[in-house]
């Protein structure tokens, strides 16, 4: 084992076989932490905007705080009852996206997943950043160091999923339940202490007014309408993450969709008590929050003063444990590593709609693979370098950030909600089960008022937040739209012009030709290739391919047979997924039993039109090259097949050279038909030189 392989392992820890998947499967005690730490951390910062946007009409603005929050969380029961039905209808781990392909097409599903990854990258981003935030209360040095503490963050989360989806859950699970406690506690104990003991539970912000930012003094009607609005849009970012369980059913131990739905319920009762306990302990504390820069001011006494006034949480322990600080900072300890911790729903999420779009051709195919400990390792490491990019352009600034935030959810839950709607309609036209209709029935009714809801939510975000940097949000979806298409548009491409057709496919060669290239002296190198090259009759041959997917080898194995080839094939098993391990272990072995004989590897290699095109195609050609050229007695010999490019290149060298033809006859149908002549091939109506 290489010094690489120690790191690794000590890093991601030992590899799981294939078989093992089932071992990762998760528990509804394990999966709650994972899948709704995004959607319960959002509760700790949804508070903080709603208050900050209000607070921008002054104190006439502060009294509408638990109505807004009233309206978040009605929406957020409607939609956790909306995907339960989702989880039900589609358990196979697509959520949004498998719905709306499933219903309405392959662009309304590119449209939800280039929401939904946006989204993700965007979790992550505004989570560890408001984190960051919280941090500042305690670590001082971290003000004007937001954006790389961030980055440092989210590289961590990442290293820390990598080693899998069970790993990092129980990593997570006890901080996430100690926020649960902490916040849900603290909201029990300070109702109590002012509704029954009648204890004094004013915050540290409570002796103090808030002065409207100028624009808005003594707004009325439309005009606070519409600020409600916007507070209420902002409010509406607790609501993101309850799809992420849509997204992770195949991850939960079975009966899968049953545990999903009673996971997404757990989800949805306990993040509605929290809100609603922030909000209520917020209205009896007078927690107040504003942005100087904002406009809006503090007043006490008369006379403004500038101070920095503490996220809601930090607030709210303060006025209920004051009397108790261990307590307290347990709280304010609790909810900011709750946040950091949110980016992991992100991190299970991306991966495996990730995993989705590449299976279906829309993303590049690393995505589909999965690494050593079962996890999709390449889509997380995509999505910890997207967010680690955003956290450092945006120096970590949640008010920044949350203006790109909530777009891509809402855009994912009502074209899901649509989809679900159509999905009912269409079984019920069909079926006759008078008890399994009036259920049907029921779920209808369900999306449909989630429908409303989310649809309403949406229209209100994107007029609400369009020109503070919505905008971007949308850019990036289309983006991200654009890409897949194109994506597809080339595996398609590539597929079709690897199809076999019934003739000029197999047909042998008419002759072999070798160059052997001399260098600038005579040595030994150059007299063993003139060796090889002379002694090129081969004793044995046989094909071998490495069993990563058994379906896929099926397939191979079943594709082989068809062809009729008269070389054998030996089927190689990896039991951890691995293409090069097993295969430069059985060449080994070969040269191994006969270290006399020399090994020719021939390995088929697909050649794009363009450099950038690669990228998108398996580079496990590279790493097996790699390791057989450092092998005594094993020659490799790569066959490349250019995909589009011979009639290109032939044109191009016409153009360079009028005479010029390459000794292969072009059968693409754009091309000019050639003659033989002399051994040479000539296209008809020139002559030879």
């Amino acid at each position: 084992m290489g010094v690489a392989d120690v790191v690794k392992r000590i890093l991601v820890g030992r590899k799981l076989k294939s078989n093992q998947t089932g071992h990762t499967l998760l528990s509804k005690r394990i999966a709650l932490p994972i899948f709704a730490s995004d959607a319960l951390s959002s509760v700790a910062y949804a508070p903080d905007e709603i208050i900050l946007t209000l607070s921008l009409s002054g104190m006439a603005g502060l009294a509408f705080d638990w109505k807004v929050g009233l309206m978040v969380a009605f929406v957020m029961f409607i939609v956790v009852m909306s995907y339960r039905q989702t989880v039900h209808a589609y358990p196979n781990g697509g959520g949004d996206y498998e719905v709306a392909t499933a219903n309405f097409g392959q662009n309304a599903g590119l449209v939800v997943a280039s929401a939904l990854l946006v989204d993700y990258v965007m979790t992550v981003a505004v989570s560890v950043s408001s984190g960051i935030q919280n941090a500042k209360s305690m670590i001082t040095w971290l003000q004007g160091h937001e954006g790389v503490a961030a980055a440092v963050v989210i590289v961590v989360i990442m290293a820390i999923n990598l080693r899998g989806v069970k790993d990092s859950g129980r990593f997570f699970a006890i901080p996430t339940y100690v926020f649960m406690i902490s916040v849900l506690g603290t909201a029990a104990w300070g109702m109590f202490r002012h509704f029954v003991l009648g204890a004094d539970i004013a915050g540290p912000m409570a002796s103090y007014n808030v002065v409207a930012d100028p624009k808005y003094v003594g707004i009325t009607g439309l005009a606070m309408v519409a600020l409600v609005a916007r507070s209420f849009s902002s409010g509406c970012a607790a609501l993101t993450g309850v799809e992420a369980i849509s997204n992770g059913v195949p991850n939960f131990k079975p009966p899968k969709s049953k545990n999903a739905a009673t996971t997404l319920a757990m989800l949805g009762s306990i993040s509605i008590l929290m809100l609603m306990g922030i909000m209520v302990l917020a209205q009896l504390t007078g927690t107040k929050i504003i942005d100087p820069s904002s406009g809006t001011r503090l007043m006490i006494d008369g006379r403004v003063v500038q101070v920095e006034t503490p996220t809601v949480m930090a607030q709210l322990a303060q006025g209920v444990w004051h009397d108790a600080a261990p307590i307290m900072w347990v709280v304010v300890l609790a909810t900011m590593v709750v946040l950091f911790l949110a980016a992991n729903t992100a991190f299970n999420g991306f991966p495996t709609l990730g995993s989705v779009l590449a299976r279906d051709g829309f993303l590049p195919r690393a995505l589909y693979t999965r690494g050593d400990r079962l996890a999709y390792s390449n889509g997380i490491i995509m999505l910890g370098l997207a967010a680690t990019a955003l956290v450092l352009i945006f120096n970590a600034s949640v008010t920044a950030l949350i203006q790109l935030y909530v777009v891509g959810v809402f855009v994912s839950f009502t074209v899901s909600q649509t989809g679900m709607l159509r999905h009912w309609t269409r079984l019920l036209k069909t079926e006759t089960d008078p008890a399994v209709r009036a259920r049907m029935q029921r779920s209808r009714v369900i999306n449909a008022v989630g429908l409303t809801c989310t649809a309403i939510v949406l229209v209100v975000v994107l007029v609400s937040k369009f020109i503070r940097g919505a905008y971007l949000a949308i850019i990036a979806m289309a983006v991200v739209f654009f890409v897949m298409k194109a994506i597809h548009r080339h595996y398609q491409r590539v597929k079709e012009e690897m199809r076999l057709t019934s003739t000029g496919d197999t047909a042998l060669p008419s002759r072999v030709r070798a160059v052997v290239w001399v260098t600038d002296d005579v040595n030994k190198p150059l007299v063993r290739a003139v060796a090889f090259a002379r002694g090129m009759r081969l004793a044995d041959l046989e094909a071998v391919v490495v069993s990563v997917d058994p379906k896929q080898t099926e397939q191979v194995v079943q594709e082989w047979e068809a062809q009729s080839f008269p070389i054998p094939l030996k089927v190689l098993a990896s039991p951890y997924r691995e293409v090069t391990g097993p295969l430069v272990s059985y060449i080994r072995s070969i040269r191994t039993d006969n270290p006399r004989d020399v090994i020719c590897v021939f390995i088929p290699e697909l050649v794009v039109s363009h450099w950038w095109e690669q990228v998108l195609h398996d580079q496990t050609p590279l790493m097996v090259k790699a390791r057989l050229h450092f092998m005594s007695g094993i020659m490799v010999i790569s066959v490349p097949y250019q995909v589009g490019s011979a009639h290109r290149a032939l044109r191009r060298m016409r153009r360079i050279d009028p005479y010029f033809m390459m000794e292969a006859d072009v059968t693409n149908s754009d091309t000019t038909p050639v003659a033989q002549a002399g051994g040479v091939d000539i296209p008809e109506g020139e002559s030879s030189r």
